[in-house]
Formats: structure tokens, sequence, C-alpha cells
């Protein structure tokens, strides 16, 4: 049997606000197993939906580098061991150079690959030499975890970070006359960036949502709904309704705007005569 700790608890009660003895009692029935024990509370309805932030990391910084004209950006996240070195000069230089490399490299387009290419400036340094370097003045264990590089055909790329340095975003809006109302669109991407940053969305619209996130959610729907004693004929639409739900917490254009809880990001967007392409959210520590 797997030996549940104090600090397995706490960080369960954290990811879901259960109760303490609801998590302990979750954790032995799971065998400590952190993710089944967040389904069987949400099975038993102790807990509500997981926020997708997840568990924080130690410590480290979420940078982002844009081009000037807003048709590129880069968006890193850095990690360290303590908030010492995080908050080190030497550290956010490191931050920022990175983010300045990603933006500069065309083909990084994902972390694997921005960590084996090359940085002329240092040496023709592959990334992940040049932070092993950095990391040895520093005397701490410093990686970099995630990278996300996009670069708009007829849109605009804007970003938001938030004031701590632990959460960033990085959003791509397209429209038709991108290049006439390019501050326009720069605008609106910056104010969904925010969004982004505050709610967490997995998904631009419902079709982009993972299939196994929706999985999940199906089946956590169709034990709550068993639970409640509903008929076995009424529970399929149940569950399709409370998917739909899902769809308004989790898809960015089915939500709820942050600003104004009247308006629909879709809405907004579409007003705008725009697209939203894609987005990344990086929070430090989340999957």
């Amino acid at each position: 049997m797997a030996t549940i700790t104090a600090k397995d608890v706490s960080e369960l009660r954290q990811r879901t606000g259960a109760g303490m003895m609801d998590c302990k009692k979750a954790l032995e029935e799971t065998g400590g197993d952190m993710s089944a024990a967040v389904d069987y509370l949400r099975k038993k309805g102790i807990a509500k939906a997981e926020k997708r932030a997840g568990r924080t990391a130690t410590e480290g910084v979420v940078t982002v580098a844009l081009r000037d004209d807003n048709t590129a950006g880069a968006l890193v996240e850095v990690n360290s061991e303590t908030d010492f070195v995080a908050r080190n000069e030497e550290f956010q230089s490191l931050a920022r150079t990175l983010a300045e490399h990603v933006l500069a490299t065309t083909d990084a387009t994902d972390t694997a690959s921005v960590l084996a290419s090359t940085m002329a400036a240092h040496g023709g340094q592959s990334v992940e030499e040049y932070v092993k370097s950095v990391a040895g003045k520093t005397g701490e264990a410093v990686s970099l975890r995630k990278a996300a590089r996009f670069e708009a055909d007829s849109g605009v790329v804007a970003s938001y970070v938030h004031f701590n340095g632990k959460i960033g975003v990085l959003v791509e809006v397209d429209a038709p006359d991108a290049t006439a109302r390019r501050d326009e669109l720069v605008a609106l991407a910056k104010s969904l960036a925010e969004h982004v940053a505050a709610a967490a969305p997995v998904g631009v619209d419902k079709e982009s949502v993972p299939q196994d996130v929706i999985d999940r959610e199906r089946a956590i729907f169709i034990e709550q709904v068993r639970a409640e004693g509903k008929p076995e004929a009424m529970i399929e639409k149940i569950v399709e309704g409370k998917i739909q739900a899902f769809y308004k917490d989790v898809a960015l254009t089915h939500q709820v705007w942050v600003r104004d809880p009247k308006v629909i990001v879709g809405d907004l967007v579409k007003k705008a005569n725009a697209t939203v392409k894609r987005f990344a959210r990086f929070q430090l520590g989340a999957e």
C-alpha cells in the first residue's frame, strides 16, 4: 500500500478544494495516484473540475519576445531551484536571451528543436549547452522547460506576462485586412492574451479541445449522474448537456469574457471581424 504523506494530501487539497479527510481517503483509494485521486473526488461530487494550472514548479520565470511589427512572438519557461536564483539578473538575462533566440530561429517549432538549435552569438553552442553553462555559474539546476514560437501569415501576434513572471501567453489573431488594422488587432490580441492568462482555456474552440480531455470529463459525468440515481435512458442526454457546459469553461471562444460577463469571447472576436488562430499559455510548473 502506498504511503500517503501530509504533503500529498495538501497538494490534492490545493488542486481540488476538497476537505483534508476526503483528500486522504481519495489518495488511499487510488494508491497515491494524484490524477486518479482528483477523478475519484470529482466522481463523488466532492470536487469540481481541476484548474488547468496544475501544480507549480519550485521557481523560475516565463518570458516573451515579440517582433517589433507583431508578426511573430516567442514564449519560454525557464526553471531554477530557488527564488534567489530566479530573481538573479544572470538568470533573468538567460530567460530573455532564450526568448530572443527562439523568436529569431524560424525552425524552432518546439522545445526539443529549440534545445538542439545553435547560438551563433555564444560560440555556436546548442541552447542545451548554453543553459548548462549558465547553470554552472548559478550552482543550481537550470533548465529550459518549454518553448513556443508563433509567426503570423496575415495577422498579428501579441502577448501578456503576469507581473510575477509566472504566467505568460502568446495569441495569434488573423483578419482579412490585418495590415490596415494592425494596431486594432494588436490591442485585441493583447486583451485576449490577458483573458487566456486568467481563464486558462485548453483550446480555441470545441474542435480544438483535446479528445482525451473530453473523454475524461465524459467518464466523470457519467459516474456523477449515475450516483444521482438518474434512469439509464436519461444519462447520455444529461451527460451531453454537461459536456456542452464544459466547453464554456475550457474552449476560448465559448468562454465568458473576463472583462464583461455579458460578453462571449467568440462574439467579441467576430464583432472585430477577426479569428483566433492559436494561443500558448505557460504557467510555471504546469503541464
